[in-house]
């Protein structure tokens, strides 16, 4: 087979000379297995996409600023008989954090969430902080990456903030979660390849921020989460990522219990590190989907 490794037209804002270029590590690796594969750029008018049997997503890491081409796109290798790594369906299903009520709704545990829809305004008598039993909200669009637009406020900011979500909400739908301390202690990510645990890691926010993501700041601390913990992560992918090549469950440990922060399922950074292993079992589960 013929595939491609999709990327993005590089943007540092999304790279701050921090993160290690995985991309190539992974190309490497994949090649050095006897794999056909290229790097292409998923919005290049240059691309014959015909010319592949399928397309491995990795890091169109600007996809959510071009979120209506870009799900055309894979609709449009869909029409083509071009296989995507991971599929047309779960990427818009993934696309859009109204997902999050999907997950909720199952029973599984995932950080409550309230909706903000586009082209409404903040009802100023619904009390979130009360309604999620919370000191701090945070506030972020649905269709997002990389922290744009998330902010932290207290109920004696919220009044003062609303005319500019509302600003927000004339452009695209947002969403309200409590804030939740543990992440100060850590998120953990866990990575599954072909629905099967590879590696996990704890990521903490820098000092006086919140924020976990390694380029604003976040540190990385790769251990492994225990099997408890891994169990329940599993299930999330179980249930709502099991064709997946690739899928990253964020979340945080509270009383014991994993609750889902995000189910990353288009472009996560995978952690690989380089490190055999893990490009291994990658490769593994690319192997059982092309064969």
């Amino acid at each position: 087979m013929r595939l491609a490794l999709i990327g993005y037209q590089v943007q540092e804002k999304y790279n701050n000379g921090t993160v290690r270029d995985e991309d190539q590590d992974l190309f490497d690796f994949l090649t050095g297995k006897g794999i056909n594969l290229h790097r292409e750029v998923w919005n290049d008018p240059a691309v014959t996409w015909t010319t592949y049997d399928a397309v491995i997503l990795k890091s169109p890491w600007d996809y959510h600023e071009n979120h209506t081409a870009f799900l055309e796109w894979m609709d449009a290798l869909n029409r083509q008989g071009i296989r995507a790594f991971n599929s047309a369906e779960v990427v818009r299903w993934n696309s859009d954090k109204h997902y999050l009520k999907d997950i909720h709704d199952s029973g599984l545990p995932a950080i409550p969430t309230r909706y903000l829809e586009k082209n409404t305004a903040v009802d100023v008598k619904q009390n979130y902080f009360q309604e999620l039993h919370t000191a701090r909200l945070v506030i972020k669009p649905c269709i997002s990456a990389g922290a744009k637009n998330t902010v932290l406020v207290t109920p004696e900011e919220f009044p003062e903030l609303v005319p500019l979500i509302n600003t927000w909400l004339k452009e695209e739908a947002y969403m309200v979660q409590p804030f939740v301390e543990e992440i100060l202690t850590g998120e953990w990510s866990l990575l599954f390849f072909g629905g099967k645990y590879s590696h996990s890691l704890l990521k903490t926010p820098k000092d006086q921020d919140f924020r976990v993501q390694h380029y604003l700041g976040g540190k990385v601390s790769y251990q492994e989460a225990d099997e408890n913990l891994v169990a329940q992560a599993a299930e999330f992918v179980a249930r709502f990522a099991a064709d997946t090549l690739y899928a990253r469950a964020d979340g945080v440990v509270i009383g014991g219990v994993f609750h889902l922060m995000e189910l990353e399922l288009i472009e996560p950074y995978l952690f690989l590190d380089n490190d055999p292993k893990r490009l291994e079992n990658y490769y593994q589960a690319l192997k059982r989907k092309t064969s």
